[in-house]
This record gives structure tokens, C-alpha cells and sequence, in this order.
């Protein structure tokens, strides 16, 4: 794994939302916002009760057929002097409430978005998100 500056930790840890990146065995990209939250060198985000299509989620299809994903954390500005990004690749697998890391995750993503106490998500399930290489940016 690469190392991230700790700037880019802070960025990625406070920052309210990504955009998470997978594709299918065919390749054919999906990139999709998604909320979540770093824990050690994982980044976790459930399959809450917002409104969805009544199949398993195409980002979940794609995890399984290839195992990556990618998320990328930015901040635009019209000063370009505060422009900054941070992308992360790395292996992905989906996990359910049985897996031990499901409850630490829940919990913490409880804990930095209040709209998920109030959703009954132990049956959801979550992507992990290893965080395997880091490219992180800011203008200067």
C-alpha cells in the first residue's frame, strides 16, 4: 500500500462524500456518489434505505465480478489555489452483518452521518474498500 500524505488522510476522513468508481467483467465504467468511512486501511460504505432499483445494486454486481473499485474525494473551488483530490484503488468485496468488520463500520459511519440511526441497516450490505494505492493531489 501506498502511503498517503497526512493532509489527504485528514481530506478523505472529513470529507462528507465521494464518488465511488467500479466496472463489470465487460469493463463498462459505473461511477456513483457514495457516503462512507475510513477505518484503518478500509473504507466502508453500506447499502442504505434510500430509494434503489429492485435488483442487487450494479456497484455490488461489479465488485463481485471483478473485485476493485476506486473512490475519489474532491474539493472544487473557483480559486484554484484550494483545488485538491484524493483517489484511492484497491481491491473491493461485499460483506454482510456476519462479517466481524460489519458492526465497527456500521458504527462508525452512524457516527459521521446521524441519518443512518434512525435506518435499520444490520441486514444491508457494505462495500470494503481496501485502500491499496493512494494518488493524492492539492494545488499549493
Amino acid at each position: 500500500m501506498s502511503s498517503p500524505p497526512e493532509w489527504a488522510l485528514d481530506f478523505v476522513r472529513a470529507a462528507r462524500v465521494g464518488r465511488l468508481a467500479t466496472a463489470g467483467a465487460g469493463a463498462e465504467p459505473h461511477v456513483i456518489p457514495c457516503v462512507y468511512v475510513l477505518l484503518d486501511d478500509a473504507l466502508y460504505s453500506v447499502v442504505d434505505e434510500k430509494p434503489k432499483s429492485g435488483r442487487r445494486l450494479l456497484r455490488l454486481r461489479n465488485i463481485d465480478a471483478t473485485g476493485r473499485a476506486a473512490l475519489v474525494v474532491d474539493h472544487y473551488d473557483d480559486d484554484w489555489s484550494q483545488l485538491a483530490f484524493v483517489l484511492i484503488r484497491g481491491p473491493a468485496t461485499t460483506i454482510s452483518a456476519s462479517d466481524p468488520r460489519y458492526t465497527p463500520a456500521l458504527d462508525a459511519l452512524r457516527d459521521k452521518y446521524p441519518q443512518y440511526r434512525e435506518m435499520s441497516l444490520n441486514d444491508s450490505e457494505m462495500v470494503v474498500l481496501e485502500t491499496e494505492r493512494w494518488v493524492a493531489w492539492r494545488a499549493e
